[in-house]
């Protein structure tokens, strides 16, 4: 009899030997079994126990102060969550009038004041759910679709969920916007949304498309390396200096993104193309000579960097004029730059805005050199402007059909404008298209043009603001003291009762 090892199974002799090693290798393969199920058990949700039980916690308070809610996060900190939140106040449209950051010890503690747009309290009990849910769980919901049910303004729209995204990025010029939409309409595309941006000669776009006929996202590689070449084609530099341009990608997109998504992914392509390294012998105005009734002289941007020895920061101090999302503008360059934000304070005074940051790179070093110290004014600079067009506003609403949008941006060729910016929203039947224009001479725009084009678009929904219409003059507005250090003591008492003890 020959037996089998720590099993007390014989076997006879008589069995033919492969029978017997086919069974001795079914035994092992059985004791291995058993071993595996005696194993100590690890449930996959213990690695993220800290984070479900320290956070995020988000408190939304419309009674501690008269004229905005107030949001408070806390949280045990990781790269990025300040921006994650920011994120989610910006894709509900709210203005951040004042904020406090501070995320030293690894802990997160985050205060900020918000309205909507119209300067009111958020009082809309559905976007406080959203609010939330979305900072306080986000993992939990950003794969599900329940922060779609918590608020439909602030997720993309259904008919956006299955669509072909084309990035562009190329040297700007007087009517590429209309030129970029006769291809896409040469190639049978509806554009679902899209979104353009230009600074210092370099536009990006990045638009949704689905195929005209099935309304189905477009895969088909062939046709889909058509769609690349046409437009790489038209954004291809004009000149050897333009050697940065990277022309045109595709890829589909499933259920993704928020609109701020969308606009962190311009800011990469701009910042992708050097638009930072503008016209030479540009120079930012101060703030301190900026009189009420000639604040337009003092639109540029003014960004310093200095040295927090004694904490081992970089202090980024930015003053600028207000504006909505300009809190997510810059955030979102730091954090896009690898910078890593440990303290911030932010606060609006009249139509001024100044923010201070306290940074360190993600590896650890400061802003030791002059080179680095430039390369980020330039691009927080930047990044600021990008948004801001001076021009005419035009807004338009009619019921989606294919053809539209390269009429419309024909029309406005042919009368000599160009598209500085342009925001294009499906919502069902209807298409919303909003333009920034301006003249293609660099002068003021004509508006009896405007009252021209406005006849020929008719029956369209028209709309006409322009966007250099500045704020009423207020005179009790004054320029305050503005320092992290004595905004962040003076709340930090207000505030620790709903934080969590570290």
């Amino acid at each position: 009899m020959l037996q089998i090892p720590q099993t007390g199974i014989y076997l006879s002799k008589l069995f033919p030997l492969r029978l017997c090693f086919d069974y001795y290798q079914y035994i092992c393969r059985y004791l291995l079994s058993i071993m595996e199920v005696s194993c100590p058990y690890f449930d996959p949700e213990f690695e993220n126990l800290n984070e479900k039980i320290y956070g995020p916690r988000v408190t939304v308070d419309n009674e501690s102060c008269d004229k905005c809610t107030v949001v408070k996060v806390d949280s045990l900190n990781k790269q990025g969550l300040l921006l994650e939140v920011v994120q989610v106040l910006s894709d509900m449209d709210l203005v951040i009038s004042k904020s406090y950051i501070s995320s030293d010890a690894e802990w997160f503690m985050d205060v900020f004041h918000v309205k909507d747009q119209r300067g009111n309290k958020v009082a809309d009990k559905k976007v406080i759910s959203y609010i939330q849910q979305a900072i306080g769980a986000k993992r939990e919901l950003q794969n599900s679709g329940e922060m779609k049910k918590c608020y439909d303004n602030a997720v993309r729209t259904e008919s956006c969920s299955d669509c072909t995204a084309i990035e562009m990025i190329g040297t700007n010029r007087p009517g590429l916007f209309s030129e970029i939409s006769a291809v896409l309409a040469e190639q049978k595309c509806n554009v679902v949304e899209a979104h353009a941006w230009s600074h210092n000669a370099c536009l990006a776009c990045v638009a949704y498309v689905s195929d005209e006929s099935t309304s189905a996202s477009i895969d088909d590689p062939n046709r889909l390396a058509t769609i690349e070449d046409q437009l790489s084609t038209i954004l291809r530099p004009t000149t050897i200096a333009d050697h940065n341009c990277m022309g045109a990608k595709t890829h589909f997109l499933g259920c993704d993104s928020s609109m701020s998504r969308m606009e962190r992914r311009l800011h990469q392509l701009m910042f992708a193309n050097h638009d930072f390294d503008g016209p030479p012998g540009q120079v930012s105005t101060s703030f301190s000579s900026i009189n009420m009734d000639h604040v337009e002289e003092g639109r540029r941007t003014v960004v310093s960097i200095d040295r927090c020895a004694e904490k081992g920061y970089s202090v980024v101090t930015v003053e600028c004029m207000d504006r909505p999302k300009l809190m997510f503008d810059t955030v979102c360059t730091l954090t896009d730059m690898q910078y890593v934000i440990f303290h911030a304070s932010i606060a609006s005074h009249g139509p001024f805005s100044y923010q201070e940051y306290y940074i360190r790179h993600k590896d650890g070093y400061t802003l030791d050199t002059e080179d680095e110290r430039l390369q980020v004014i330039k691009c927080l600079e930047a990044a600021i402007e990008r948004r801001v067009c001076e021009g005419v506003r035009l807004e338009l609403c009619a019921e989606n059909s294919v053809g539209l949008l390269p009429n419309v941006t024909r029309i406005l060729r042919e009368y000599g404008l160009t598209v500085a910016r342009a925001d294009i929203a499906t919502d069902g039947e209807k298409i919303k298209n909003v333009f920034y224009i301006q003249d293609t001479s660099g002068n003021k725009v004509d508006m009896r043009l405007v009252e021209l084009m406005e006849r020929e678009l008719q029956p369209l929904a028209f709309q006409v603001k322009n966007e250099l219409l500045l704020p009423p003059n207020d005179t009790s507005m004054e320029r305050e003291s503005f320092s992290f250090v004595g905004l962040l003591r003076s709340q930090l008492e207000r505030f620790s009762h709903s934080f969590i003890p570290i």
